[in-house]
Formats: C-alpha cells, sequence, structure tokens
C-alpha cells in the first residue's frame, strides 16, 4: 500500500511536469518575443530558436500525459533541460543579454530540471523492482538503508537488563545520538535525535513485540521522517556470566548515503555508534555510570577531569 502511494505521488509529479511543458511551450510559440524579453534575450535574435524550443517542450508534455508512470518520457524532458541551459548559457556571452533576468531563467530551469530528474529517477525505480517482483523499501534513489547488529556481555541478572531498556526514556541516558524518548502510551513513543549537520531529527514509534525478560522489538509509524525498525534480545550469558544483550537495527540515515559518508569520516559510522552506546551501556549497569576520559577518545582510560559535567555533556552522556 505504502508502494502504490508512493508510486502515485511521483505519478502526479509527472503529470505536472507535463501541463508545465506544455504551457511553457505554447508560449514560446504564440509570443516568443515577449518571453524572450521576459528572460532577458535579445528578443529578435531569438525568436526561431524559442519557437522550436516550444516545439519540443509540448512534444514532451504530450508524451508525459500520455504515460505519466513512464519514466522514458521524464527523462527526455530532463534532456530538454540540458539544451535550454545550454542555449541560455551561451547567450550570457551577448552584449545585448539582460544578466539578471537571464540568472534567474537560469536558476529557474535548473530547479525544475531537478524535479525531472528526481522524478525520472523515481519512476525507473519503480518500474524496475514491479518487473523483478520486489517490494521498495525506500522512496530515495538508491538503496539506503543501513542495518547494523551488535553483542554485549553484562554482568547483571536478565530480569534487570530488561527492567532498565523496556524505559525507553533510559535510552538517551547511554545513546549519544539520541536526545529524548517520550513514552505516548503503553505501545507508542516519540524520539527525537541528533542528525547530520547538527539537525534534529523527530519520530514516533510502535513496540511491536516485548516478552519479559526475551525480546522487545519497535519500529517507526507509517510515514516517520526517519524510516527504522529495531529488537533486543536478552538472554543468560554462557557460564553465568550474566546477560547477553544482542540489538538488531534497520534505518535510513537522514540524509542519506552522502549524509552516512560524511558522517563516517567523522567518527559518527552507524556501526561505531550502536557498539559505543552498547559499551556505555554495559558500564552504566555494572557501575552506576558511564566513567569519562580526559579526551577525545571514551575508549582511553578515565581520568579526573576538573570539571566533569561539562566533559558529559561534551560527550552527550545525561545523567
Amino acid at each position: 500500500m505504502r508502494e502504490d502511494r508512493s508510486r502515485s505521488r511521483y505519478t502526479h509529479l509527472a503529470t505536472g511536469l507535463g501541463w508545465f511543458s506544455i504551457g511553457l511551450g505554447l508560449a514560446e510559440i504564440t509570443a516568443p518575443r515577449s518571453l524572450a524579453r521576459l528572460i532577458g534575450l535579445a528578443e529578435n535574435d531569438h525568436t526561431n530558436t524559442l519557437r522550436a524550443l516550444g516545439v519540443r517542450e509540448v512534444a514532451h508534455g504530450v508524451a508525459i500525459l500520455a504515460q505519466p508512470d513512464n519514466a522514458a518520457a521524464v527523462w527526455a524532458r530532463v534532456g530538454g533541460d540540458a539544451l535550454d541551459l545550454g542555449v541560455l548559457g551561451a547567450a550570457m556571452r551577448e552584449a545585448e543579454t539582460d544578466r539578471a533576468r537571464l540568472l534567474a531563467a537560469i536558476g529557474a530551469v535548473t530547479g525544475v530540471a531537478v524535479l525531472d530528474v528526481l522524478c525520472a529517477q523515481q519512476l525507473g525505480r519503480d518500474d524496475a523492482e514491479l518487473a523483478a517482483g520486489k517490494r521498495r523499501e525506500r522512496h530515495a534513489p538508491g538503496d539506503r538503508t543501513v542495518r547494523v547488529e551488535q553483542v554485549t556481555t553484562i554482568n547483571k541478572p536478565v530480569h534487570e537488563v530488561y527492567q532498565f531498556w523496556r524505559n525507553f526514556e533510559n535510552l538517551p541516558k547511554f545513546m549519544r545520538h539520541l536526545k529524548s524518548v517520550e513514552m505516548l502510551d503503553d505501545n507508542r513513543s516519540r524520539w527525537r535525535a541528533k542528525g547530520p549537520a547538527g539537525m534534529t531529527v523527530e519520530w514516533e514509534a510502535e513496540t511491536l513485540q516485548d516478552s519479559e525478560d526475551e525480546w522487545i522489538a519497535w519500529r517507526s509509524i507509517e510515514g516517520s521522517r526517519v524510516e527504522n525498525s529495531g529488537s533486543v534480545r536478552f538472554s543468560p550469558a554462557p557460564g553465568a556470566r550474566g546477560t547477553e544483550v544482542r540489538v538488531q537495527l534497520q534505518y535510513s540515515p537522514p540524509g542519506g548515503t552522502f549524509a552516512r559518508t560524511i558522517a563516517k569520516l567523522f567518527g559518527e559510522e552507524p556501526e561505531q555508534q550502536i557498539h559505543e552506546d552498547l559499551h556505555r551501556f554495559k558500564q552504566l549497569m555494572e557501575t552506576g555510570e558511564i566513567p569519562i576520559s580526559d579526551g577525545p577518545s571514551l575508549w582511553r582510560a578515565a581520568q579526573p577531569h576538573k570539571n566533569p559535567d561539562k566533559l558529559r555533556n561534551l560527550a552527550g552522556v545525561q545523567r
């Protein structure tokens, strides 16, 4: 159902682009001089060029409206955008050009071109996935899904570890990327997390499974800005060494693959985050606090610091 709605949204976008193409084309054909004057071109020098571009625009629009779910028709319009930008770029060198108006026109064409590319990419991917019989999992270009699994052993009874995690409002105490988790009712919660470039992202989640002392599973509700799901399993560790905690997460990072790559360069790769979060969770459960080192890495031996509260804030650790 979600896939159908997404496809319908991009089909509607393609239809809008088709009508826009026809409208622009008719303006270029019927009033080339007025349009040239509007966008800063020398009207007498570009009349025939604009009419030719108009014919092409109308043809693209008709093709898109005939098959609004056909990616090829939208890709053809992308080629037309490139041609338009080439014509406008060449006109920048002409003496009679109003460069301010022409720059505005170039910006407008670029914006429409971005929409064309986005629409064509999405429709093309939908077609490929339907042909392969696969369920589309994400709306953005490429498979941005991040899958993480980490395990740690905590020297505490299973019930104690389960009870602490079951109160999701405890999670920001050891998960640095989380700002807060608010329980809305017994089954739903609101999450706020740190995103790329210092932004904050927010979503609501629902609990899918809650087996006492064994398993908790959750997922974001439909339409969330950050689509994610996760589970944590609790089991007795071998040799009566406490509790084995196994965390599995799947989510689409805000900003996509590019943001994930940048984050990795600064030590914020998701696998690193969860590994360090579980390390802090182990410390918190076993000692009642998270030792903070006097340095940029939490893996250094803890040393006294003249202002522990300030250092905790810098490290993103909550009491």
